[in-house]
């Protein structure tokens, strides 16, 4: 299992990489959520996530640590999605703004047309 979950965050990470060298700005939004779902995935592996488990441990029947859920890695994932929920946004309006000004979505300013 943990062979497919370590695929799952390269291929994430590998494809928001991607992404973020392109020039064209939502291929670039998409890469940044891309490698922020890659990164969430990665905390959640590191922490061990325990399926079906409390995430705090009982003072009287206390008996293994490993039995119980670490809510660390929960906590800082909730706070990732926060903000990389305001991120995007944030980026959006700036993207927005920039098109406004510049007349194209390419990042570089230079606009392509066939």
């Amino acid at each position: 299992m943990e062979i497919i979950f370590s695929i799952a965050i390269g291929i994430l990470s590998a494809s928001g990489t991607w992404l973020l060298l392109r020039s064209r700005t939502f291929q670039i939004i998409i890469g940044f959520s891309l490698i922020s779902y890659a990164i969430n995935l990665f905390i959640f592996g590191m922490g061990g996530l325990t399926i079906g488990s409390p995430p705090i441990i009982n003072s009287l029947n206390f008996s293994d640590s490993n039995l119980y859920a670490d809510p660390v890695p929960q906590a800082l994932i909730l706070t990732s999605i926060v903000i990389n929920f305001a991120m995007t946004a944030l980026f959006l309006v700036v993207i927005l703004a920039s098109r406004g000004f510049t007349g194209t979505d390419h990042v570089d300013g230079k606009d392509t047309k066939h």
